[in-house]
């Protein structure tokens, strides 16, 4: 996988979490969530491709956290993300939010879609 080094300033991190909640960039966001270059916003869940798979070319990883355990995508996912040639790694959130920050930290181009513990 091409790897491309960023400055890690200016990217926001997820600072907190709770039943239902993340706290990202200082600011209380309610459900699922995606934290990408672009900014943070709400995410529809695993079937909501759409703005995972607008990540193609801006990142080199996209980090799915499945809720408190990991749970394996939907399959129209992973094609999804695979056809729009998204390297993805899915694992439980609470590790999916600690991987984000190192890969930040590495100066990777990642993103983070996670779904609430």
């Amino acid at each position: 996988m091409q790897m491309h080094e960023v400055s890690p300033e200016g990217h926001v991190t997820v600072e907190g979490y709770g039943p239902g909640f993340f706290r990202v960039g200082g600011q209380v966001h309610r459900g699922a969530v995606l934290v990408a270059p672009g900014g943070v916003g709400g995410w529809g869940g695993p079937e909501d491709v759409a703005p995972l798979v607008a990540l193609a070319g801006a990142v080199d990883v996209l980090i799915i956290g499945t809720g408190p355990d990991l749970v394996p995508l939907p399959p129209v996912t992973v094609a999804a993300l695979d056809e729009a040639g998204i390297a993805f790694e899915a694992m439980a959130t609470p590790p999916a939010a600690r991987s984000h920050v190192v890969l930040l930290d590495e100066g990777r181009r990642v993103a983070l879609a996670l779904l609430p513990v």
